[in-house]
């Protein structure tokens, strides 16, 4: 892989926040491209919870400063970056005082989903499509993990469909077994359709259970990893049906293999 641009969108990333299957693998598999030569970048939320002092954030002043419309909304938005000590691996913090100050991630101290969840996943998906673009950077794929960035592929399929940068960009969507209960927000589809995205290609999210979000992410995609040993049997059965390129799931210690040859074969 060397020499090829790899985008890692992730919810969570080890070591700003703790450990679990997405945020251990959105540092592993970045890891393993930068090991090989691959030229990466990492994009995740800043959320409150994460110490910019100890892990040495910055603001990024020529990123910063753009607003983004989300459901009506003017945004404003913030773009932070550190790296990953020894690694040498840059990581890019989408941040928004209004979505990401609070100190918990997804949830309230009752354990209930925030209510704006998904305009989050929509602030945050814009944020790093046009923070890609101020950059200038062709990713040849862009690798997509958690379920708060799963509205990655949708937008740049067709709200971006049209930006030359992305012309040749590959989307690879990890699907994994973390999830949430009950719908993700009962006016999710509403919001995402403001930004005038086809009926047809929001349609799973007239429910936006994690299955029905993750359905959306897989259909928009080039290629598909199951990255939990334990995925829903009716997530794997849609994963099957889909025809989509998929790898099925790899041991974390045969992985790296498995997802460089994966890599290959969508570019």
């Amino acid at each position: 892989m060397e020499d090829k641009r790899i985008l890692y969108v992730s919810s969570e990333v080890v070591p700003y926040l703790a450990e679990n299957e997405v945020s251990l693998m959105s540092y592993d598999a970045p890891k393993m491209i930068n090991d090989q030569g691959g030229q990466i970048r990492i994009f995740m939320p800043r959320y409150g919870s994460i110490n910019e002092r100890r892990h040495q954030l910055h603001e990024v002043i020529r990123l910063s400063g753009m607003n983004l419309v989300v459901n009506d909304m003017d945004m404003p938005l913030i773009i932070k970056v550190a790296s990953i000590p020894k690694e040498r691996i840059q990581v890019y913090f989408i941040d928004n005082d209004e979505y990401f100050k609070r100190k918990s991630t997804f949830t309230d101290e009752d354990g209930n989903l925030f209510t704006d969840n998904d305009e989050r996943a929509i602030f945050f998906t814009k944020g790093v499509i046009e923070t890609v673009k101020k950059l200038n950077w062709v990713p040849d794929i862009i690798h997509v993990q958690g379920w708060l960035a799963s509205l990655l592929p949708v937008y740049l399929k067709n709200f971006y469909k049209d930006e030359a940068i992305f012309s040749e960009t590959k989307i690879i969507t990890s699907v994994f077994s973390q999830s949430f209960d009950g719908p993700l927000g009962a006016n999710m589809k509403s919001k995402v359709a403001f930004d005038e995205l086809p009926e047809a290609t929001i349609a799973d999210l007239d429910d936006p259970t994690y299955e029905n979000i993750m359905k959306n992410a897989i259909l928009h995609s080039d290629g598909v990893i199951i990255a939990s040993e334990n995925v829903s049997s009716s997530l794997t059965k849609f994963i099957e049906s889909s025809k989509k390129p998929f790898l099925p799931f790899t041991p974390k210690e045969k992985f790296a293999e498995a997802y460089t040859d994966f890599y290959k074969k969508q570019v």
